[in-house]
């Protein structure tokens, strides 16, 4: 049973939700406001971590509760309504509806009376979308089981189903469905789904950029700045970022390739570790699968791993250029894969249980989520569509 905190005065709770607004933890905001922590993070929790289904302030079209306050004081002197409008800067008939609605039946207007009956009317129980449209609540289900994000499922929506805007639905009222408690709409147990895994939304943080790797004494290395200008605005398909992402203690590891302009990926198999001629051939064979369309660049950060890249380079033709120590965003789309990856292999876990049958299961699923940077195409439909126009050279198009 959802605990309700009733007993707070609503001026409390409004203190209280400003200062998680202002960006305050839970339990130092619910002591400024004036209640025990622990009754903060309740209260947090109960709205799922939704600011939006917290307490709002009525706005300024609304009367507040000090208006009221004057209004009844001056409703019990005597004055009449175009006096109190005059006093309190309202129109005259603001003031008569205002006490027509909230006379009770002695005849007294009470200003806490009259505010409790405002918000109460200022309340919308309208049922969730997701709750009365089964067909909708299918396809959303099916999108999370793919663990892709609200966001991708929303937008995905408008491109699958263009001529039917039944099929629409905000990522944020999934997050409410899956979040809020009592409405109920989506299994509480897909938010395993989302990429944070949590079963309750938290204030966004400042993401803190992960610390380089020493660069193992590599030679003969050419830094990212001297990369073709073609690749920086990934205005040509072919040219890579790629890294390792390692599990406990560090004695297994996956490699991760990601195609700039597609965000296309692909997963190197290293169960034999990860040491430089390990990943030298893991990486060849990879590459070897890929038409010359594809063969331009590869850009890694400093890890001792890529000390035979000369020989990469020599036996697949990919220039290999490494980013500055400590400067991850240098390859941003593989710290972004890295990232959605880490919902399939949990740090802290042993990588080298997963086969190459199951690196090549999750790539494929990765390489079917709609990106907003496609404009919610997936990369699979954007590399397809590349490859094709690449094989049909002949095709005019018109101006």
């Amino acid at each position: 049973m959802v605990r309700v905190h009733r007993w707070l005065p609503r001026s409390v709770q409004l203190d209280f939700w400003d200062q998680i607004r202002a960006g305050t933890a839970a339990k130092p905001a619910a002591t400024a406001a004036g209640f025990a922590p622990t009754t903060g993070v309740r209260l947090f929790r109960q709205a799922g971590g939704v600011i939006s289904n917290a307490p709002a302030r009525l706005g300024p079209t609304r009367l507040s509760i000090a208006e009221r306050d004057e209004i009844a004081c001056l409703t019990a002197a005597g004055h009449g309504p175009r006096a109190i409008g005059r006093a309190i800067g309202r129109p005259a008939s603001t003031v008569s509806r205002e006490l027509a609605r909230n006379t009770g039946l002695t005849g007294n207007y009470r200003a806490s009376s009259a505010q409790h009956r405002a918000e109460h009317r200022a309340k919308r129980p309208k049922p969730a979308k997701l709750a009365t449209d089964r067909a909708l609540r299918t396809v959303v289900q099916a999108g999370l089981n793919r663990k892709w994000s609200p966001r991708q499922i929303s937008e995905r929506l408008v491109l699958d189903f263009p001529d039917r805007p039944e099929m629409r639905v905000s990522h944020e009222t999934i997050y409410q469905s899956l979040y809020v408690q009592g409405r109920g709409a989506l299994r509480r147990e897909l938010t395993a789904a989302l990429r944070t895994g949590r079963a309750l939304r938290m204030p966004q943080r400042q993401a803190q950029a992960r610390r380089g790797r020493p660069s193992g004494g590599i030679q003969d290395m050419v830094n990212v700045s001297e990369r073709p200008a073609e690749v920086a605005d990934r205005s040509v398909p072919g040219h890579w970022e790629g890294d390792l992402i390692l599990g406990k203690d560090n004695r297994s590891a996956i490699g991760t390739l990601v195609e700039r302009s597609t965000r296309f990926v692909m997963l190197l198999h290293l169960p034999d570790g990860r040491d430089a001629a390990t990943v030298a051939v893991a990486m060849t064979e990879m590459i070897a699968t890929l038409p010359p369309l594809l063969l331009g660049s590869l850009t890694w950060d400093q890890g001792k791993e890529m000390a035979h890249h000369r020989k990469i380079t020599v036996d697949t033709g990919l220039e290999i250029y490494f980013c500055d120590p400590h400067s991850p965003w240098q390859r941003g789309s593989n710290e972004n894969t890295n990232g959605l990856l880490r919902q399939y292999f949990p740090k802290g876990t042993d990588l080298s249980q997963h086969d190459a049958a199951e690196l090549v299961r999750v790539a494929a699923e990765l390489n079917g989520r709609p990106r907003e940077t496609l404009g919610w195409r997936t990369p699979a439909e954007v590399l397809t569509a590349l490859l094709f126009e690449q094989q049909t050279p002949g095709v005019a198009t018109t101006a």
